[in-house]
């Protein structure tokens, strides 16, 4: 059920139901997502796939598997004030870019279900006034109860661009000052950054295809591309972790490169190619049953709802 456009630069978006139905249907037997430990990254994005298949199949139970997940993630990870990282001991505090991923679940959500859009719009006012400090940056990561930064983290590069792109999405007046500290923060830095990690490389190529003809997405939809180009291994055909280290692999950011490259319709060979090498790779710890591996699996194979045009 895999479905591709004609050309290869006109990529139209993967939609291969079977893999993914039968990929939840054995993490769900493996206990591993939804039923396994909580982990804000990985719930965002399997909010989002349930949202997909809920638009696609016309399935009630989609729909009350994402609101039983919504639950489940406030009462496992929810803080009076935000949402914990992880369930797990070694996931405390919380990062802004796992918040903004959220955010961006609960807008598609909120399609089906407004009240959703209401409650993302005051965590998005919660939080952002933890993490900002305007005209300086966007904290990586804070305290769990967001009193302070976490020790020893500083700004992040992409926080800034997440955080306009989703608050955006959410409401462009709800949000209004909120989507101005992070503009002027996009535009003192976007034409110096230079991102080389894979995720992020993904990652900016999904936000920058949200709104293509700003400046900013012009400028780092071009120069991600550039640094994938250099991250390619053919064979066998991955992208590898960053330059200088072609032999290091991992199977959930190279997912989030197939997301980044169907979202500006780029590469389509290279998305099919590192999504059949990855079907089969095992890298022998534990991200062979980490549930971020397979639900963003999930959304190389179906993005979805991911995408502007869903």
């Amino acid at each position: 059920m895999a479905a591709l456009g004609g050309s290869l630069e006109g990529l139209m978006s993967l939609h291969d139901l079977d893999y993914v139905l039968k990929k939840l249907y054995w993490m769900r037997d493996q206990h591993i997502w939804p039923n396994g430990l909580r982990y804000l990254w990985t719930d965002a994005f399997g909010l989002v796939l349930l949202v997909s298949l809920y638009n696609d199949l016309h399935a009630q139970q989609y729909l009350d598997d994402a609101d039983k997940l919504v639950r489940e993630v406030n009462r496992v990870l929810g803080r009076l004030r935000g949402i914990r990282i992880g369930e797990a001991p070694d996931r405390d505090g919380q990062y802004f870019h796992y918040l903004a991923m959220w955010l961006f679940a609960l807008s598609r959500l909120s399609e089906p279900v407004p009240e959703y859009r209401a409650r993302a719009i005051e965590l998005a006012r919660d939080v952002h006034c933890a993490f900002v400090l305007p005209h300086r940056g966007v904290i990586w990561k804070m305290k769990e109860d967001l009193s302070g930064p976490y020790p020893g983290f500083g700004y992040g590069g992409l926080d800034a661009f997440n955080g306009y792109v989703v608050y955006r999405i959410l409401g462009e007046e709800a949000l209004a000052s909120e989507i101005m500290d992070m503009r002027e923060l996009i535009e003192r830095d976007y034409q110096g950054l230079h991102i080389e990690q894979d995720l992020g490389l993904g990652m900016m190529l999904w936000l920058s295809h949200f709104f293509p003809q700003e400046s900013w997405s012009r400028v780092q939809t071009s120069r991600c591309l550039t640094t994938l180009d250099q991250l390619w291994i053919d064979p066998p055909g991955y992208f590898c972790r960053a330059p200088n280290l072609s032999h290091v692999r991992f199977a959930f950011t190279n997912y989030g490169i197939s997301l980044g490259l169907q979202a500006v319709r780029r590469n389509a060979d290279r998305v099919v190619r590192i999504n059949k090498y990855f079907d089969h790779y095992r890298s022998g710890d534990h991200y062979d049953s980490d549930a971020i591996t397979h639900v963003m699996a999930c959304t190389s194979h179906f993005p979805g709802a991911f995408l502007r045009a869903h």
